[in-house]
């Protein structure tokens, strides 16, 4: 399984259309599991979606392949592991980070972007534990906050 210590992620850059490309072929499953996530956390801790808590479904999910806003890929055995910043137009300094997984089409090896075929892996949701023991949840992030790796 890769992770952040076996895998190296190269630095967060403007995407290229490979990774655009990649985004738009995950881009409704996106939209679809970014509202589910939500409606799962407002159950039970409404906290990581308090940024865009006025936003209906409809507006939170408005984002497109334009809104793509940085992205940082790294390269395994497994495939190709693509984290991105998607910014929601919809309100104001608000983004998602998301890692999609991209593994060779059946009867390929993968190394054209033509040959693979892209999964959305996650939706990043964050739980900081404090010094304090105090919790904060947040599955809304900022322009500043990095893109780093993440499994959830």
């Amino acid at each position: 399984m890769a992770t952040e210590n076996t895998v190296q992620l190269n630095e967060a850059h403007k995407p290229q259309q490979a990774s655009i490309d990649a985004f738009t072929s995950v881009l409704e499953s996106v939209k679809e599991e970014l509202v589910k996530v939500r409606r799962n956390h407002d159950k039970h801790e409404p906290e990581y979606f308090r940024a865009v808590q006025n936003l209906s479904d409809a507006d939170l999910a408005s984002f497109s392949a334009s809104d793509l806003d940085s992205v940082r890929v790294a390269v395994s055995a497994y495939g190709l592991h693509l984290f991105g910043k998607v910014k929601l137009p919809a309100a104001d300094n608000a983004y998602i980070h998301i890692r999609v997984f991209g593994s060779a089409k059946d009867g390929t090896d993968g190394e054209n972007p033509d040959e693979r075929e892209y999964k959305l892996h996650s939706i990043h949701t964050e739980e900081v534990i404090k010094d304090d023991g105090d919790r904060v949840y947040r599955a809304i992030f900022e322009k500043e906050d990095a893109l780093e790796w993440f499994d959830t």
